[in-house]
């Protein structure tokens, strides 16, 4: 019977070091991104910002002129974790390369979410 005991506990172990390898591939593709976004209530509003993007207008200020959150001021939305994004959002933040201010790489088309429409665009990650 003691046998049987330890068995069992040698099927934990291994499911629990399964678990603790899936976290560490997870860490290695980031667990933070510093995003910006641009985020509007209408698809027509937020199109027109594309358009302003693909004309080679810095990030943070077609987010300054046309996004509709807190995050104006340049669409910053600082370092954001796994987890702490909606679904669609964080998918994306998490897909796209790091990219800066002047040569942004951005959803293309935007993402929508219960909250509207985004341009993300992401500046780090960790």
């Amino acid at each position: 019977m003691s046998s049987k005991k330890s068995g069992n506990v040698s099927k934990g172990n291994k499911s629990k070091s399964s678990d603790n390898t899936n976290k560490k591939e997870e860490k290695k593709a980031g667990n933070a991104v510093k995003v910006r976004h641009i985020l509007c209530e209408k698809q027509s509003k937020v199109l027109e910002a594309m358009e302003k993007l693909k004309a080679g207008q810095k990030f943070n200020e077609v987010a300054a002129t046309y996004s509709e959150d807190k995050a104006r001021s340049g669409g910053d939305l600082g370092w954001m974790t796994r987890g702490s994004m909606v679904g669609p959002f964080q998918e994306a933040a998490f897909a796209l390369s790091v990219s800066s201010l002047n040569s942004p790489i951005y959803t293309d088309p935007p993402i929508k979410t219960k909250f509207g429409y985004h341009i993300i665009m992401v500046e780090g990650k960790k």
